[in-house]
């Protein structure tokens, strides 16, 4: 799933884009992507793009008079800007926004759609779309810190729950875990002090790296290349590949479609944590520590 750094790279990339530009068609693909009737999304043609904003992991176009479309990319929606063509095409497309200039195609990987777009009347329609997570880019370490420690979870749960943190998903949260030096299972009712004080530092580095790298790497055109999976990122996506701070191999919790990776030695003082699948068959012969696997 795009997150945030991601989405910040396509809100950027739509201002560039698409703001002060009429669109002048809207084209659905896919019945299963609108998710609103009111307004209608054909009303929105023949209007200007006034600007773009975003709400957690959200992306939205909005125009006068306080009308918005909204953009949830979910697991495997991208956007894709392209030269204008004649017809929607591809087996992923689920919708094009048409400019004159360049047509804005939302597409989906995959079966199970889904990717939303909803469109919406008024500010207080549009608040309701917020699940009220913290704007961590933005928040104070004493803020950062009330929000933590406002329900007792894991750090994993806590970083990815859209209630408690804005943007923050599978794969940063990794990232930010292994800056920090934490374990992913650790409690929040357990941190001290200074590792709340630590991680909030690791958010704000992580984050601001990323979204300055991804800037970089889009320049003035568009996302292409949005992936939950970069070769520079330290922990996630990595099982088995060494950590590139201690060379010790990343480790893994599988659970659902998800899982989390972690170093070992850098996180979890060389304690490998169980893996739902994997230590319940294996039982007594689940190694406990890194070094039982060398």
């Amino acid at each position: 799933m795009p997150e945030l750094p991601d989405v910040i790279a396509y809100t950027e990339a739509l201002e560039r884009h698409v703001v002060g530009r009429t669109l002048g068609a809207l084209r659905i693909a896919s019945p299963f992507l609108v998710r609103s009737v009111d307004p209608p999304v054909g009303a929105f043609v023949g209007r200007d793009v006034e600007d773009v904003e975003r709400i957690g992991k959200r992306i939205v176009l909005r125009f006068a008079p306080e009308e918005f479309l909204v953009i949830h990319l979910m697991i495997a929606g991208r956007l894709r800007w392209r030269a204008p063509k004649g017809k929607v095409g591809g087996r992923g497309a689920l919708a094009v926004f048409e400019f004159p200039h360049g047509w804005l195609f939302f597409t989906e990987a995959g079966t199970k759609k889904r990717a939303s777009l909803t469109a919406v009347r008024g500010r207080e329609a549009l608040a309701a779309i917020d699940r009220g997570g913290l704007e961590v880019l933005d928040a104070a370490r004493e803020a950062f810190a009330e929000r933590l420690r406002s329900e007792n979870h894991t750090l994993k749960r806590a970083l990815t729950d859209p209630r408690m943190f804005s943007g923050i998903g599978n794969a940063y949260s990794d990232e930010i875990l292994h800056h920090a030096r934490l374990s992913p299972l650790q409690t929040t009712a357990r941190l001290s002090d200074a590792e709340v004080e630590r991680l909030h530092a690791s958010v704000q580095e992580v984050l601001r790296w990323w979204i300055g790298h991804l800037r970089a790497e889009v320049g003035e055109g568009f996302p292409e290349t949005v992936t939950a999976f970069r070769e520079e990122m330290k922990v996630h996506g990595r099982y088995g590949k060494p950590c590139p701070d201690c060379g010790a191999p990343v480790q893994r919790i599988r659970y659902a479609d998800n899982e989390t990776n972690y170093c070992a030695r850098c996180q979890t003082d060389g304690r490998l944590l169980a893996d739902r699948a994997l230590s319940r068959l294996l039982k007594k012969d689940w190694p406990r520590s890194i070094d039982e696997l060398d």
